[in-house]
């Protein structure tokens, strides 16, 4: 689902709310995390994936600024991205502007928040991130913890449309546990969230 409400002239408040499950004896496996069309996707193997489930198929839940692809994992997802379009020059310059490059130059504050899971909801107990198992030989460990399984991010992204190509550059800190993560950097080809 999309929205997009006016709020000044041609400054732009875009949301978008996207949510999918699969089910059955052959599942989709989403990771959350990352942008489309990202020129350097990078992949967090700390999140474990729930290798009893049987997935047939992968792909990527996006998009889910300021973390890794794989933040979280499972067969089902929901995210939520809110962004304000500032076309800087455009908002600016009362007269027709020539430039493709300058017509098109956004700069886009934005704020995300989702969660993937397995099981009923993000807090089940089937949903393998509540779960860290250890294993040293012939003992297995099964911790259950506490993390919030929902996470969020904020960022600044520049948006502007080069040879005919619309590309962005998101800068976003990831909010995970009520702790603020690093900085990403995401550069992807694509004028969307």
């Amino acid at each position: 689902f999309r929205h997009y409400l006016p709020l000044h002239r041609n400054i732009i408040l875009a949301s978008r709310a996207a949510a999918s499950t699969s089910f059955g004896p052959r599942k989709l496996m989403y990771y959350l995390g990352g942008v489309d069309n990202w020129f350097n996707p990078r992949f967090d193997n700390s999140t474990n994936i729930d290798l009893e489930q049987n997935y047939i198929f992968q792909t990527i839940a996006t998009n889910m600024r300021g973390f890794l692809q794989n933040a979280r994992n499972g067969n089902s997802f929901a995210v939520i991205n809110n962004e304000v379009r500032i076309p800087l020059f455009q908002y600016l310059i009362k007269k027709p502007i020539r430039s493709d490059f300058v017509k098109n130059f956004q700069i886009v504050p934005f704020s995300d928040i989702g969660t993937a899971f397995t099981g009923s909801s993000p807090y089940s107990k089937d949903n393998t991130f509540n779960q860290q198992t250890i294993s040293s030989g012939p003992i297995t460990i099964i911790l259950e913890n506490q993390r919030e399984p929902i996470i969020w991010s904020y960022g600044l992204g520049l948006r502007a449309r080069l040879l005919g190509y619309f590309i962005r550059v998101d800068y976003a800190r990831g909010v995970e546990d009520a702790l603020v993560q690093p900085a990403v950097w995401h550069f992807s080809l694509s004028l969307d969230f």
